[in-house]
């Protein structure tokens, strides 16, 4: 008796796992969305790097050519909720085939600047008051969340109208999505910028542009699994 009731057990638990595995008619597709945009900011990561062989001297002058740095920036009315510190170091590096010991001072500052027509300024101003290294300068919107948003809305409806296409020819129609996969990518435009000093600009008797935005691309690249009715 316990044999047969075993047996009926794993026959309707065979029965039930092959339902529930029961193939549902579906199509996956991919779509992507394309949101172009003007940036209407700029973030700035720049530092104040100082070599040498004295760790006190190296520090001093490093501190020295920032707090210019710090003041110039507050002289362009950049809020200061808008600039920080994001870097301070001190390293030793020892030369092994001279054995000598050397310093290295580095202090970064991030800028957010929300005025682009004080681009070109700040950036020359920077160099002037003793910024030897720009890590990163990213265009940005402060509206991204939004066209984030609008992308991934355009490319869910690309997707169902290219399922909408396969499924036409067949007779059938594109029923509910049952899997959304969702990738969204930002390019953030990297300018090229020329930097010239003021007595260049005066003997040339005018200064050129040197910045071209170009547009920050927001792109979301989705994959959707419909079900077929």
């Amino acid at each position: 008796m316990k044999k047969v009731v075993l047996f009926l057990t794993i026959m309707f638990m065979t029965m039930s796992y092959g339902q529930e595995t029961k193939q549902i008619p579906q199509i996956n597709v991919n779509g992507e969305g394309k949101v172009k945009v003007a940036p209407d900011q700029v973030s700035i990561s720049a530092t104040v790097e100082t070599k040498g062989n004295n760790a006190k001297d190296v520090k001093k002058q490093n501190d020295e050519k920032m707090d210019a740095v710090l003041k110039f920036i507050k002289k362009m009315n950049i809020p200061a909720t808008d600039f920080r510190t994001k870097q301070v170091a001190l390293n030793p590096q020892y030369d092994y085939e001279k054995k000598k010991t050397s310093y290295n001072a580095v202090q970064t500052v991030e800028i957010l600047v929300k005025d682009l027509s004080k681009y070109d300024e700040l950036m020359e101003g920077l160099v002037q008051q003793g910024i030897n290294r720009l890590d990163k300068v990213s265009f940005e919107s402060s509206k991204l969340v939004q066209y984030q948003s609008e992308a991934r809305k355009i490319a869910m409806k690309d997707a169902k109208a290219k399922a909408e296409d396969y499924v036409s020819v067949l007779g059938q129609k594109v029923g509910k999505a049952f899997v959304i996969s969702d990738n969204s990518q930002v390019y953030h435009p990297q300018p090229m910028y020329a930097m010239k000093s003021m007595a260049m600009d005066n003997a040339e008797g005018a200064s050129n542009e040197t910045l071209a935005i170009g547009e920050i691309e927001i792109t979301a690249n989705v994959s959707v699994s419909f079900i077929l009715d």
